[in-house]
C-alpha cells in the first residue's frame, strides 16, 4: 500500500467540514488496513460515506474513517502515520 501526502490533502480538501486529518495505516493479522482520522464537529454517517468515496477515488483504496473532535490529534505535521509492524 503506497499513499502519498497530496492524496491525504486532496481528500482533506474535499471536505471543508474537516479541520484537521491524519492517515494510520495498520497491519492487524498482517493484513494493511488505514483509517483516515478526522478533526470535525460534524460527525454524521453521511460524512463519513463521503469521505470514504473521496479516499478511494483519490488513492484506489479502501479506507475507513473515524472522527475525532477538533484539537484531539497531535499537531506534529505528520500527515500518514505508519504504525505497521513486521514481527
Amino acid at each position: 500500500m503506497f499513499v502519498h501526502p497530496a492524496q491525504v490533502a486532496d481528500v482533506l480538501r474535499r471536505h471543508p467540514e474537516i479541520v484537521r486529518g491524519r492517515l494510520v495505516v495498520e497491519n492487524p493479522d498482517l493484513n494493511d488496513r488505514m483509517t483516515l482520522h478526522c478533526e470535525t464537529t460534524d460527525s454524521n454517517p453521511a460524512l463519513a460515506e463521503a469521505i470514504g468515496s473521496s479516499i478511494r477515488e483519490v488513492t484506489k483504496l479502501r479506507g475507513e474513517v473515524s472522527f475525532c473532535p477538533p484539537g484531539s490529534l497531535a499537531n506534529d505535521g505528520k500527515v500518514i502515520d505508519d504504525l505497521r509492524k513486521y514481527d
